[in-house]
Protein backbone atom coordinates (compact mmCIF):
# COMPACT_ATOMS: atom_id res chain seq x y z
CA UNK A 1 0.00 0.00 0.00
CA UNK A 2 1.06 3.66 -1.03
CA UNK A 3 0.14 6.59 1.29
CA UNK A 4 -2.03 9.09 0.42
CA UNK A 5 -1.44 12.83 -0.02
CA UNK A 6 -1.48 15.04 1.42
CA UNK A 7 0.98 14.75 4.48
CA UNK A 8 0.32 16.12 8.03
CA UNK A 9 2.27 18.78 8.51
CA UNK A 10 3.72 18.69 11.76
CA UNK A 11 5.15 22.00 12.95
CA UNK A 12 1.96 24.08 12.78
CA UNK A 13 0.52 25.75 15.40
CA UNK A 14 -3.13 23.31 14.56
CA UNK A 15 -0.77 20.16 15.22
CA UNK A 16 0.74 21.81 18.10
CA UNK A 17 -2.72 22.74 19.34
CA UNK A 18 -4.62 19.22 19.51
CA UNK A 19 -2.04 16.70 18.34
CA UNK A 20 -4.08 13.72 19.98
CA UNK A 21 -7.28 14.78 17.43
CA UNK A 22 -4.74 14.16 14.59
CA UNK A 23 -2.77 10.87 15.69
CA UNK A 24 -6.88 9.47 15.86
CA UNK A 25 -7.50 10.69 12.71
CA UNK A 26 -4.11 9.19 11.10
CA UNK A 27 -4.81 6.18 13.20
CA UNK A 28 -8.09 5.83 11.41
CA UNK A 29 -7.27 6.47 7.81
CA UNK A 30 -3.92 4.65 7.74
CA UNK A 31 -3.50 2.33 10.53
CA UNK A 32 -0.24 1.74 12.23
CA UNK A 33 2.32 4.20 10.37
CA UNK A 34 1.14 7.25 8.61
CA UNK A 35 2.50 9.94 5.88
CA UNK A 36 3.76 13.45 7.67
CA UNK A 37 6.22 16.29 6.90
CA UNK A 38 8.40 17.40 9.90
CA UNK A 39 9.36 20.55 8.38
CA UNK A 40 8.59 21.67 4.65
CA UNK A 41 9.38 19.52 1.89
CA UNK A 42 11.01 17.11 4.70
CA UNK A 43 8.77 14.11 3.77
CA UNK A 44 8.80 11.45 6.83
CA UNK A 45 6.25 8.51 8.14
CA UNK A 46 4.93 8.72 11.81
CA UNK A 47 4.62 5.73 13.69
CA UNK A 48 1.41 5.82 15.85
CA UNK A 49 0.90 1.09 16.45
CA UNK A 50 2.75 0.45 19.73
CA UNK A 51 3.52 -2.94 18.56
CA UNK A 52 4.98 -1.48 15.28
CA UNK A 53 7.15 1.05 17.45
CA UNK A 54 8.60 -2.13 19.39
CA UNK A 55 9.38 -3.74 15.92
CA UNK A 56 11.47 -1.20 14.41
CA UNK A 57 12.79 0.05 17.41
CA UNK A 58 14.30 -3.38 18.19
CA UNK A 59 15.43 -3.83 14.71
CA UNK A 60 18.77 -1.43 14.38
CA UNK A 61 19.85 -3.73 11.29
CA UNK A 62 16.82 -2.84 8.72
CA UNK A 63 16.60 0.27 10.91
CA UNK A 64 19.37 2.34 12.05
CA UNK A 65 19.73 5.58 13.19
CA UNK A 66 22.57 7.26 11.05
CA UNK A 67 20.77 10.02 9.20
CA UNK A 68 24.30 10.83 6.76
CA UNK A 69 22.75 9.42 3.32
CA UNK A 70 19.57 11.07 4.23
CA UNK A 71 21.06 14.48 4.99
CA UNK A 72 23.35 14.60 1.86
CA UNK A 73 19.69 16.02 0.04
CA UNK A 74 18.86 18.08 3.02
CA UNK A 75 20.02 22.03 2.83
CA UNK A 76 21.69 23.50 5.53
CA UNK A 77 19.26 25.89 5.58
CA UNK A 78 16.59 23.21 6.72
CA UNK A 79 15.07 24.39 9.85
CA UNK A 80 14.95 20.60 11.72
CA UNK A 81 18.61 19.44 9.90
CA UNK A 82 20.43 20.55 13.24
CA UNK A 83 17.97 18.40 14.93
CA UNK A 84 18.44 14.85 12.90
CA UNK A 85 21.91 15.58 11.41
CA UNK A 86 24.44 12.97 12.18
CA UNK A 87 26.75 13.84 15.46
CA UNK A 88 29.33 11.46 16.58
CA UNK A 89 27.27 10.23 19.97
CA UNK A 90 25.07 6.71 19.95
CA UNK A 91 21.39 7.98 18.97
CA UNK A 92 23.28 9.04 15.83
CA UNK A 93 24.98 6.08 15.34
CA UNK A 94 25.02 2.62 14.03
CA UNK A 95 27.34 -0.57 14.19
CA UNK A 96 31.23 -0.39 15.85
CA UNK A 97 30.18 3.42 16.19
CA UNK A 98 27.60 2.68 18.50
CA UNK A 99 29.08 -0.13 20.31
CA UNK A 100 31.67 2.40 21.41
CA UNK A 101 29.56 6.14 21.75
CA UNK A 102 26.95 4.23 24.49
CA UNK A 103 29.56 3.06 27.26
CA UNK A 104 30.37 6.34 27.39
CA UNK A 105 26.75 8.19 27.98
CA UNK A 106 25.65 5.46 29.87
CA UNK A 107 28.59 4.71 31.94
CA UNK A 108 29.18 8.64 33.15
CA UNK A 109 24.82 8.75 33.61
CA UNK A 110 25.54 6.19 35.98
CA UNK A 111 28.14 7.72 38.01
CA UNK A 112 25.86 10.63 39.50
CA UNK A 113 25.69 10.12 42.92
CA UNK A 114 21.56 10.46 42.95
CA UNK A 115 21.00 11.44 46.99
CA UNK A 116 23.64 14.46 46.32
CA UNK A 117 21.10 15.13 43.21
CA UNK A 118 17.95 15.60 45.57
CA UNK A 119 19.71 17.71 47.89
CA UNK A 120 21.20 19.66 44.77
CA UNK A 121 17.12 19.76 43.23
CA UNK A 122 16.44 20.83 46.54
CA UNK A 123 18.91 23.46 47.03
CA UNK A 124 17.84 25.27 44.07
CA UNK A 125 14.37 24.60 44.19
CA UNK A 126 13.42 26.75 47.57
CA UNK A 127 15.21 29.66 46.55
CA UNK A 128 13.31 30.24 43.29
CA UNK A 129 9.79 29.29 45.35
CA UNK A 130 10.70 31.70 47.61
CA UNK A 131 11.55 34.35 44.70
CA UNK A 132 7.64 34.61 43.73
CA UNK A 133 5.97 32.97 47.30
CA UNK A 134 5.05 36.43 48.36
CA UNK A 135 3.71 37.87 45.02
CA UNK A 136 0.42 35.38 45.36
CA UNK A 137 1.63 34.34 41.54
CA UNK A 138 4.09 33.09 39.07
CA UNK A 139 5.13 31.64 35.75
CA UNK A 140 5.89 28.01 36.35
CA UNK A 141 7.76 27.27 33.36
CA UNK A 142 9.77 30.75 33.76
CA UNK A 143 10.34 31.61 37.01
CA UNK A 144 10.48 27.79 38.43
CA UNK A 145 10.63 25.25 35.45
CA UNK A 146 13.44 26.69 33.05
CA UNK A 147 16.29 27.86 36.13
CA UNK A 148 15.41 24.65 37.79
CA UNK A 149 16.57 22.09 35.33
CA UNK A 150 19.23 24.80 33.43
CA UNK A 151 20.89 25.15 36.87
CA UNK A 152 20.36 21.64 37.72
CA UNK A 153 21.66 20.69 34.22
CA UNK A 154 24.72 23.06 34.23
CA UNK A 155 25.72 21.42 37.67
CA UNK A 156 25.62 17.93 36.74
CA UNK A 157 28.18 18.68 33.59
CA UNK A 158 30.28 21.41 35.55
CA UNK A 159 29.06 23.81 33.03
CA UNK A 160 30.12 27.53 34.51
CA UNK A 161 26.55 29.97 34.19
CA UNK A 162 28.21 32.19 31.13
CA UNK A 163 28.75 28.99 28.99
CA UNK A 164 25.29 27.50 30.03
CA UNK A 165 23.79 30.63 28.86
CA UNK A 166 25.33 30.55 25.71
CA UNK A 167 24.52 26.50 25.38
CA UNK A 168 20.97 27.33 26.38
CA UNK A 169 20.55 29.34 23.27
CA UNK A 170 22.06 27.40 20.66
CA UNK A 171 19.46 24.28 22.07
CA UNK A 172 16.78 26.55 21.95
CA UNK A 173 17.47 27.79 18.17
CA UNK A 174 17.81 24.10 17.30
CA UNK A 175 15.58 22.63 19.00
CA UNK A 176 12.75 25.35 17.76
CA UNK A 177 13.27 24.22 14.28
CA UNK A 178 10.32 25.74 11.91
CA UNK A 179 10.89 30.18 12.76
CA UNK A 180 13.96 29.73 14.66
CA UNK A 181 17.51 30.28 13.58
CA UNK A 182 18.24 26.55 14.03
CA UNK A 183 21.25 26.93 11.20
CA UNK A 184 23.35 29.58 13.42
CA UNK A 185 22.08 27.67 16.97
CA UNK A 186 24.38 24.96 15.63
CA UNK A 187 27.41 26.98 15.05
CA UNK A 188 26.82 28.64 18.33
CA UNK A 189 26.76 25.25 19.67
CA UNK A 190 29.55 23.86 18.60
CA UNK A 191 31.81 26.58 19.51
CA UNK A 192 30.22 26.92 22.79
CA UNK A 193 30.96 23.25 23.51
CA UNK A 194 34.56 23.65 22.39
CA UNK A 195 34.92 26.24 25.22
CA UNK A 196 33.55 23.87 27.88
CA UNK A 197 35.66 20.95 26.77
CA UNK A 198 38.88 22.78 26.54
CA UNK A 199 38.03 23.73 30.02
CA UNK A 200 37.52 20.64 31.46
CA UNK A 201 40.59 19.28 29.32
CA UNK A 202 42.64 22.13 31.76
CA UNK A 203 40.35 21.73 34.47
CA UNK A 204 39.20 18.58 35.46
CA UNK A 205 36.03 17.90 38.15
CA UNK A 206 33.77 15.69 39.46
CA UNK A 207 31.12 16.25 36.62
CA UNK A 208 29.80 14.53 33.34
CA UNK A 209 31.97 16.65 31.10
CA UNK A 210 35.16 15.45 32.35
CA UNK A 211 33.99 11.87 33.10
CA UNK A 212 33.49 11.55 29.40
CA UNK A 213 36.56 12.66 28.68
CA UNK A 214 38.36 10.32 31.00
CA UNK A 215 36.32 7.16 29.78
CA UNK A 216 38.10 4.08 28.13
CA UNK A 217 36.24 4.82 24.73
CA UNK A 218 39.02 7.53 24.62
CA UNK A 219 36.76 10.24 22.93
CA UNK A 220 38.49 12.96 20.88
CA UNK A 221 37.37 16.62 21.89
CA UNK A 222 35.12 16.82 19.36
CA UNK A 223 32.99 13.69 20.16
CA UNK A 224 32.97 14.58 23.88
CA UNK A 225 31.59 18.01 23.27
CA UNK A 226 28.77 16.11 20.95
CA UNK A 227 28.09 13.91 23.62
CA UNK A 228 27.77 16.85 25.82
CA UNK A 229 25.15 18.76 23.48
CA UNK A 230 23.08 15.74 23.64
CA UNK A 231 22.89 15.36 27.57
CA UNK A 232 22.16 19.08 27.45
CA UNK A 233 19.68 19.81 25.04
CA UNK A 234 17.68 16.54 25.72
CA UNK A 235 18.03 17.62 29.38
CA UNK A 236 16.65 20.82 29.11
CA UNK A 237 13.90 20.09 26.71
CA UNK A 238 13.06 16.89 28.17
CA UNK A 239 13.23 17.51 32.01
CA UNK A 240 11.18 21.21 31.30
CA UNK A 241 8.67 19.82 29.92
CA UNK A 242 8.08 16.74 32.10
CA UNK A 243 8.17 19.04 35.61
CA UNK A 244 5.51 21.82 33.88
CA UNK A 245 3.76 19.42 31.92
CA UNK A 246 2.86 16.72 35.29
CA UNK A 247 2.14 20.70 37.02
CA UNK A 248 0.13 21.30 34.58
CA UNK A 249 -1.99 17.72 34.81
CA UNK A 250 -2.10 17.88 38.21
CA UNK A 251 -3.26 21.18 37.84
CA UNK A 252 -6.59 20.46 36.17
CA UNK A 253 -7.43 16.67 36.39
CA UNK A 254 -9.39 16.17 38.98
CA UNK A 255 -7.81 12.37 39.47
CA UNK A 256 -5.05 14.06 40.01
CA UNK A 257 -4.88 17.40 41.74
CA UNK A 258 -6.54 16.61 45.03
CA UNK A 259 -4.87 13.31 44.93
CA UNK A 260 -1.28 14.15 44.86
CA UNK A 261 -1.83 17.24 47.28
CA UNK A 262 -3.59 15.47 49.49
CA UNK A 263 -1.32 12.53 49.69
CA UNK A 264 -3.14 9.30 48.14
CA UNK A 265 -1.35 9.34 44.69
CA UNK A 266 2.36 10.69 44.62
CA UNK A 267 4.02 12.84 41.95
CA UNK A 268 5.11 9.85 40.62
CA UNK A 269 2.03 8.66 39.46
CA UNK A 270 1.47 12.25 37.81
CA UNK A 271 4.77 11.78 35.91
CA UNK A 272 3.68 8.14 34.69
CA UNK A 273 -0.01 9.38 33.60
CA UNK A 274 1.89 12.49 31.54
CA UNK A 275 4.41 10.37 30.16
CA UNK A 276 1.80 7.62 28.79
CA UNK A 277 -0.46 10.72 27.26
CA UNK A 278 1.93 13.52 26.75
CA UNK A 279 5.43 12.90 26.92
CA UNK A 280 7.55 15.69 26.63
CA UNK A 281 9.60 14.71 23.53
CA UNK A 282 6.35 12.98 22.09
CA UNK A 283 7.81 12.11 18.11
CA UNK A 284 11.68 11.31 17.92
CA UNK A 285 13.25 7.99 18.31
CA UNK A 286 14.22 8.18 14.28
CA UNK A 287 15.67 5.82 12.33
CA UNK A 288 16.40 5.90 8.29
CA UNK A 289 15.50 2.25 6.70
CA UNK A 290 18.55 1.27 5.08
CA UNK A 291 16.58 -0.10 1.98
CA UNK A 292 13.20 -0.16 1.29
CA UNK A 293 11.33 -2.73 3.56
CA UNK A 294 7.41 -3.46 4.08
CA UNK A 295 5.92 -3.34 7.23
CA UNK A 296 2.43 -3.43 7.73
CA UNK A 297 1.86 -3.90 3.84
CA UNK A 298 3.38 -0.23 3.96
CA UNK A 299 6.49 -0.05 1.63
CA UNK A 300 9.02 2.74 3.86
CA UNK A 301 11.60 4.13 1.29
CA UNK A 302 15.06 3.98 1.95
CA UNK A 303 16.81 6.69 4.01
CA UNK A 304 13.41 8.71 4.80
CA UNK A 305 12.85 9.55 8.53
CA UNK A 306 10.44 6.95 10.16
CA UNK A 307 9.63 8.72 13.07
CA UNK A 308 7.99 7.01 16.27
CA UNK A 309 5.16 8.76 17.70
CA UNK A 310 5.59 7.65 21.69
CA UNK A 311 2.63 9.60 22.22
CA UNK A 312 0.54 8.05 19.82
CA UNK A 313 1.32 4.38 20.26
CA UNK A 314 1.08 4.89 24.00
CA UNK A 315 -2.62 5.98 23.42
CA UNK A 316 -2.79 3.13 20.94
CA UNK A 317 -6.02 1.42 21.66
CA UNK A 318 -5.11 -1.86 20.75
CA UNK A 319 -2.56 -1.67 23.75
CA UNK A 320 -4.13 0.92 26.46
CA UNK A 321 -5.78 0.34 29.80
CA UNK A 322 -7.73 2.43 31.66
CA UNK A 323 -5.61 1.90 34.83
CA UNK A 324 -2.37 3.76 34.41
CA UNK A 325 -1.46 3.92 38.09
CA UNK A 326 2.08 2.22 38.68
CA UNK A 327 1.82 1.27 34.34
CA UNK A 328 5.25 2.14 33.11
CA UNK A 329 4.90 0.01 29.68
CA UNK A 330 4.90 3.46 28.03
CA UNK A 331 7.46 4.35 24.91
CA UNK A 332 8.56 7.57 26.56
CA UNK A 333 12.18 6.42 27.63
CA UNK A 334 12.41 4.51 24.09
CA UNK A 335 13.18 1.00 23.41
CA UNK A 336 15.85 -0.86 22.74
CA UNK A 337 19.40 -0.16 22.40
CA UNK A 338 18.53 3.47 22.07
CA UNK A 339 16.23 3.87 25.08
CA UNK A 340 17.14 6.58 27.29
CA UNK A 341 20.35 5.59 29.66
CA UNK A 342 18.92 9.12 32.15
CA UNK A 343 15.60 7.57 33.68
CA UNK A 344 16.80 7.31 37.05
CA UNK A 345 17.82 10.93 37.15
CA UNK A 346 15.03 12.47 35.29
CA UNK A 347 12.50 11.29 37.40
CA UNK A 348 14.48 11.93 40.66
CA UNK A 349 14.81 15.57 39.08
CA UNK A 350 11.08 16.30 38.38
CA UNK A 351 9.43 14.59 41.23
CA UNK A 352 11.57 16.40 43.49
CA UNK A 353 10.69 19.51 41.91
CA UNK A 354 6.97 19.02 42.11
CA UNK A 355 6.99 17.66 45.42
CA UNK A 356 8.62 20.83 46.40
CA UNK A 357 6.91 23.17 44.91
CA UNK A 358 3.55 21.34 46.46
CA UNK A 359 4.55 21.32 49.66
CA UNK A 360 5.41 24.81 49.99
CA UNK A 361 1.80 26.20 47.70
CA UNK A 362 -0.74 23.27 48.41
CA UNK A 363 -3.07 25.94 47.22
CA UNK A 364 -2.21 26.59 44.02
CA UNK A 365 -4.28 27.08 41.48
CA UNK A 366 -3.65 27.43 37.44
CA UNK A 367 -4.34 31.50 36.14
CA UNK A 368 -6.86 31.04 33.17
CA UNK A 369 -7.78 34.89 33.27
CA UNK A 370 -5.62 35.19 29.67
CA UNK A 371 -7.46 31.61 28.62
CA UNK A 372 -5.80 28.23 28.53
CA UNK A 373 -2.55 26.86 28.08
CA UNK A 374 -1.08 27.35 24.62
CA UNK A 375 1.75 24.95 23.00
CA UNK A 376 4.86 25.44 21.26
CA UNK A 377 4.44 24.16 17.83
CA UNK A 378 7.45 21.61 16.42
CA UNK A 379 7.27 18.38 15.17
CA UNK A 380 9.08 16.65 17.68
CA UNK A 381 8.69 17.97 21.63
CA UNK A 382 4.95 18.66 23.32
CA UNK A 383 6.15 22.15 25.33
CA UNK A 384 3.32 24.64 26.84
CA UNK A 385 4.13 28.74 26.14
CA UNK A 386 3.48 29.80 29.75
CA UNK A 387 1.92 27.82 33.21
CA UNK A 388 0.37 30.80 35.01
CA UNK A 389 -0.89 29.98 37.98
CA UNK A 390 -1.96 32.16 41.54
CA UNK A 391 -1.91 31.41 45.31
CA UNK A 392 -2.31 32.42 48.47
CA UNK A 393 0.46 34.73 49.02
CA UNK A 394 3.00 32.76 51.31
CA UNK A 395 6.51 33.80 53.11
CA UNK A 396 9.71 32.36 52.24
CA UNK A 397 10.40 28.92 53.59
CA UNK A 398 13.00 28.83 56.11
CA UNK A 399 15.08 26.00 56.49
CA UNK A 400 18.01 25.73 59.01
CA UNK A 401 17.41 29.22 61.19
CA UNK A 402 17.56 31.44 58.03
CA UNK A 403 15.53 32.25 54.73
CA UNK A 404 17.23 30.87 51.45
CA UNK A 405 16.39 33.54 48.64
Amino acid sequence: MDFEEPRVRMYTPDFAADPHRIYRRLRAQYGSMAPVELAPDVPATLVIGYRTALRILNDPEHFPADPRTWQRDIPQSCPIRPMLEWRPVASRSSGMDFLRYRPATTDTIRAVDLYALHDTVESIAIPLINSFSRNGSADLLSQYGFPLVFQVVNILLGCPPEIGQKLAAAVAAIVEGVGADAEGGNRMLSEVLAQLVALKQVEPQADITSLLLQHPAELTAEEAAQHVAQIFGTGIEFLLNLIVNTLLLILTDERFGGSVVGGSLSARDALDELLFNDPPLANLMITFPRHPILIDDVWLPAHQPVVISMAACNTDPTVRTDDLAGNRSHLAWGAGQHACPAQSLAYLIAQDAIDQLLDALPDIRLDTRKGGPSWRPGPFHRALTALPVTFPPTEPLVIGGSILA
